[in-house]
């Protein structure tokens, strides 16, 4: 496995073609250029996944979308660890970085926190973020650090060639588990909620609208935003997704979430979201219950509990699953509460480095 770094440098001259381009979106006047298209996010490499991967489909959205924010390529940067996802800024006309296994959290807080003016995402798959990574995720995400994060989930190892990951179900049959997976799978949504997320959503990549609409709403996100798709692995895992994917059967099981909306789903909306006897929520059939007792969607909710008993509504073979935007509220971001301290610090003469570092108990050792 390579952790080779591919680097676009944030403070050099442009000297290859990716840096010559996004160059050139800047006029001689320093004014940034705005009217920008999905071909100027494309960049002259040669994508390189296996043919048939929903990852064609996820960058396809990306480059779609991307243009409507205003943000300017020089602008922009994506942070990846390892695993097929991570191939993401080599075919990003933006700045980027494809770093080392699980790191990319850490890697683009420290990118966020400095520069704050950019707008700063990772791409990251199922094994990637929650295995070796799994620390720097939780803590990216409890930081608030204003960072958007794609989580490619497709309950494989794909670069490796087909082992079991941290999303994989139990049970399930891999080259590293013979005889079925024994571990209890993450739920993503579930881990990123309970580590007090400000934004969770999820969505497919086959689903072209739905999944423009959560990046969006993700993308204008202030703090950090996690984003879980479902993403089909054709090689090694195909198939993962057709419970939800298949026309008869994804609108019996998945549940859009539209905020202010009742959670009404299921042919000719048969089925309903209610709360159940402990606080928890359940699920009913739409005619036994009274329209009161159907649960309204509320993404802005402060108390992170409702989302997270959403996100358990949905079971490892994937009945009920929601699909959209969990949560969405705002609290203050790791960057800018850093640099009210700095600018503190400034104002009463202390951003001295060395004493800060050194503080007042202090002593010198001769020799």
């Amino acid at each position: 496995m390579s952790t080779t770094e591919h680097v676009h440098d944030l403070g050099m001259p442009a000297s290859n073609p990716i840096d010559a381009a996004i160059a050139a979106s800047v006029t001689t006047q320093g004014e940034k250029q705005t009217a920008l298209k999905a071909k100027d996010f494309k960049t002259d490499q040669e994508v390189r996944w296996c043919p048939g991967c929903g990852d064609y489909v996820i960058l396809n959205a990306v480059q779609s979308f991307l243009p409507s924010l205003g943000i300017a390529r020089e602008d922009m940067v994506i942070v990846s660890g390892i695993g097929c996802s991570s191939r993401f800024p080599y075919y990003m006309n933006t700045y980027g970085m494809h770093s080392i296994h699980g790191r990319a959290p850490a890697i683009a807080t420290g990118l966020g926190v400095s520069r704050p003016d950019l707008s700063v995402w990772v791409v990251t798959g199922d094994g990637d973020s929650l295995s070796i990574g799994g620390n720097h995720l939780i803590h990216a995400l409890r930081r608030n650090v204003n960072i958007t994060i794609l989580l490619f989930n497709n309950r494989i190892y794909g670069l490796t060639k087909g082992q079991y990951s941290p999303t994989s179900e139990v049970g399930k049959v891999t080259k590293s588990t013979p005889m079925g997976s024994l571990d209890h799978p993450f739920n993503p949504v579930s881990l990123a909620i309970g580590a007090e997320a400000t934004f969770v959503g999820r969505a497919m990549d086959s689903d072209r609208k739905g999944l423009t609409d959560v990046l969006r709403q993700a993308a204008e996100h202030q703090g950090t935003a996690l984003v879980e798709i479902y993403q089909n692995c054709n090689i090694f895992n195909d198939g993962a997704f057709d419970l939800l994917k298949d026309p008869t059967t994804g609108t019996q099981w998945s549940i859009p979430l539209v905020h202010g909306e009742p959670l009404v789903f299921g042919p000719d909306g048969a089925a309903c979201v209610v709360r159940d006897e402990f606080g928890g929520l359940r699920i009913a059939e739409t005619n036994q219950v009274d329209a009161s007792q159907i649960v309204v969607h509320d993404a802005h909710r402060e108390d992170s509990s409702y989302a997270y008993a959403l996100s358990r509504l949905s079971s490892q073979d994937l009945r009920y699953t929601p699909m959209g935007v969990f949560r969405s509220v705002q609290k203050p971001t790791y960057d800018r509460m850093m640099a009210e301290q700095l600018d503190v610090a400034a104002a009463q003469g202390s951003d001295d480095l060395d004493a800060i570092l050194g503080g007042s108990d202090t002593w010198t050792v001769s020799a």
